[in-house]
């Protein structure tokens, strides 16, 4: 499984980028519960944001497009581990764990971003 860091997104956003299609921007696959949304959010900068809790991945996964760049992210990056690899075993190549998750978010990339 492949995981970057909050402060590696941008590197990887722009590793990720297809010239030939410069309006399909990679997502970012929020895989937390919608009350941790509330609690603390990114702002979506160079990326889709998408919130998708984990429990309703195996569901609403065919959402996704397998060929898009995806990185999940969740509170410390366990959650979102679990999605990377459910998502590999369904044919998505693209996808990255950000190590982490929204605290180390917060610690490197945003810290107007709460911590809980």
């Amino acid at each position: 499984m492949n995981s970057i860091t909050p402060a590696q997104l941008a590197q990887w956003l722009q590793q990720v980028a297809d010239p030939a299609q410069p309006d399909a921007l990679p997502v970012v696959l929020d895989v937390r519960e919608p009350w941790e949304l509330q609690t603390a959010s990114v702002k979506p900068e160079g990326f889709d944001l998408r919130h998708m809790p984990m429990r309703s991945v195996p569901a609403r996964y065919p959402e996704l497009d397998r060929h898009q760049p995806i990185a999940c992210l969740c509170h410390h990056g366990a959650r979102s581990a679990q999605v990377v690899q459910f998502l590999e075993g369904n044919g998505f190549t693209r996808v990255v764990n950000i190590h982490g998750g929204i605290n180390a978010w917060s610690q490197e990339r945003d810290p107007g971003v709460p911590v809980y």
